[in-house]
């Protein structure tokens, strides 16, 4: 009996440690790889938080709109890997950012590369989420 309690209580502590980790998404599932976005905007914040670090964007349109944008990141450790640290986008800069645009058709993009005005490139998106590697520039 108090091997199967134990056992029991086992099993269950297992499934609630494991559930957050299934909560996690896939590319597919929130953005859509044929919806390939180019922004040129200034940064107006970036949040260095888990799971996935988020910048964002104002991006002034032909019209002289401007239109806020979030656009989705790897994770802050997988980003300090790259090169990236607390000070590599400050409120203010101007950057490029390819990605691809949400399924829902909101301002916001999972980021594949950001291209500084200098023409330095830093690789933003997460390995391993079904995310194309690279859309490049205009494709």
């Amino acid at each position: 009996m108090r091997k199967t309690l134990s056992m029991a209580v086992a099993v269950v502590g297992f499934l609630m440690a494991v559930s957050p980790v299934r909560a996690h998404h896939a590319f597919a599932a929130e953005y859509d790889a044929k919806k390939q976005v180019r922004l040129e905007g200034v940064v107006t914040q970036m949040e260095w938080i888990n799971p996935h670090a988020w910048i964002h964007i104002d991006v002034t349109g032909p019209d002289g709109k401007v239109t806020s944008w979030m656009v989705e990141g790897g994770s802050p450790n997988i980003l300090l890997r790259r090169g990236f640290n607390k000070g590599s986008l400050e409120k203010g800069q101007k950057i490029t950012v390819d990605g691809f645009q949400a399924k829902d058709g909101s301002n916001r993009a999972n980021g594949s590369n950001i291209t500084y005005p200098d023409g330095k490139k830093l690789f933003l998106g997460s390995s391993g989420t079904g995310a194309p590697v690279d859309p490049g520039p205009g494709k």
